[in-house]
């Protein structure tokens, strides 16, 4: 073989490549090519495995371009396929790079190490092999966490890192809270810069804070009740503050994690009171018919659409149910905890979601699915229409559209006619 340095990087094409050899019927049933030739699995599996041992082995090269192309391309692979087997093998020599990495390398470089510590627990799930790759990187990561010098993407990073790796990996109450605690003494910082009237620093640190506050969130859904208490009457009071922030994105962080605290308060006390609930449902109305022309519409859009479903859980105890489809199966999201952890392994996982969704052993457990479906190649092939099939529809849908727009671009057309 040659050189390491001369390895392609991880493309779509590879990801595109199903494992079939590892878990027949894993696959969503579209990645099935009727009409295509055969795919030697076996001699795919170990092209692949040949190109991620060049990754692995770039992630110790001198160049930071090199290492951090070679991390980026650990993260495509990793987020895209089930490795078990291949990552058990390498797990240490992974984790070390990625320590190194983050250590010693800039910004770009250490949040491409923490994206991939967070698929590599992903992919290794709860377990003592999990456990070892969090005693080598957890206290890395809080250091970063917490070191003013750092940048400030860095920090974001291995904040959401950090709040993921534990939600994965431990069973150890002590460093759960140990976590918790590091992460609230990033985001309550933006309690004080509100209560400061000259506001300087601050919006240079709002991703910070949004990232601490979201992976603090998702480490309060695995919380024992006590603590929950604890950490409700601690922050529900302080956390509508931010609802007065600048930025879109805190303001919407902080609504979701009122909504899931108020989730959470009720299901410990059923018949839970909170004082200033008039005032707060007032701010929240203002933000769900927010009519700022100063602000973007998008941004407005979004807002009203979040801050709609925040006030119905805060005074209707309701929640507006979605559903995910991932090949043959479906997934309702039906409250605001389940909401919080799909939408950061989402984040993580981008989309990949569906496939992991259908295959991970871990995220199938965290959302009770139970095993994975196993469907066999004459199924999968019943639930897919031909390509020919396919083409047809998109044609005639194809025509039906330009019809359609042909109409209403015409000014003599009778409006009448489209009612």
């Amino acid at each position: 073989g040659g050189q390491p340095r001369n390895v392609q990087p991880f493309s779509d094409e590879d990801a595109s490549i199903e494992t079939m050899s590892h878990c027949s019927g894993f696959s969503d049933p579209a990645s099935f090519t009727e009409d295509g030739p055969e795919v030697d699995e076996e001699a795919t599996q170990e092209d692949l495995e040949y190109k991620l041992k060049g990754f692995i082995d770039l992630t110790l090269d001198k160049s930071a371009k090199t290492r951090q192309a070679a991390l980026e391309s650990l993260k495509s692979a990793f987020s895209s396929k089930i490795l078990y087997e291949f990552i058990m093998e390498r797990r240490m020599t992974l984790t070390d790079s990625i320590e190194r990495c983050i250590k010693k390398g800039k910004s770009d470089e250490q949040c491409a190490a923490a994206g991939l510590a967070c698929l590599l627990c992903v992919q290794m799930g709860s377990g003592i092999e999990s456990e070892e790759i969090f005693k080598t990187l957890g206290p890395v990561l809080k250091k970063i966490v917490c070191d003013g010098t750092a940048s400030i993407q860095a920090r974001q990073a291995c904040a959401t890192c950090l709040g993921i790796c534990c939600f994965i990996v431990t069973d150890d109450i002590t460093e759960l809270y140990s976590t918790m605690e590091c992460l609230e003494n990033v985001f309550t910082k933006a309690y004080q810069r509100d209560r400061d009237t000259n506001g300087v620093s601050s919006t240079h640190n709002t991703v910070l804070h949004i990232s601490a506050l979201l992976a603090w969130t998702l480490l309060l859904t695995i919380c024992p009740m006590n603590e929950v208490k604890k950490k409700i009457e601690m922050h529900l009071h302080k956390l509508p503050s931010l609802l007065s922030c600048d930025d879109l994105n805190m303001r919407i962080a902080a609504g979701e994690t009122l909504a899931l605290l108020f989730e959470l308060a009720r299901e410990t006390d059923a018949d839970f009171f909170y004082e200033d609930m008039e005032l707060l449902t007032e701010k929240l109305r203002a933000l769900a018919t927010d009519g700022n022309k100063h602000r973007a519409k998008v941004d407005k859009r979004k807002q009203r659409s979040v801050f709609r479903d925040v006030l119905r859980a805060v005074e209707e105890r309701d929640f507006p149910t979605e559903m995910v489809k991932f090949g043959p199966e479906r997934m309702y999201i039906d409250c605001w905890v389940k909401k919080q952890t799909y939408d950061t392994f989402k984040e993580i996982l981008g989309s990949g979601m569906q496939y992991h969704l259908q295959s991970n052993d871990f995220l199938r457990n965290v959302f009770e699915l139970g095993p994975p479906v196993m469907l066999d190649a004459a199924t999968l092939k019943t639930m897919k229409i031909s390509r020919f099939e396919r083409h047809l529809y998109n044609s005639a849908a194809f025509k039906a559209r330009t019809k359609a727009r042909s109409k209403c671009r015409d000014k003599r057309a009778d409006v009448g006619e489209f009612f």
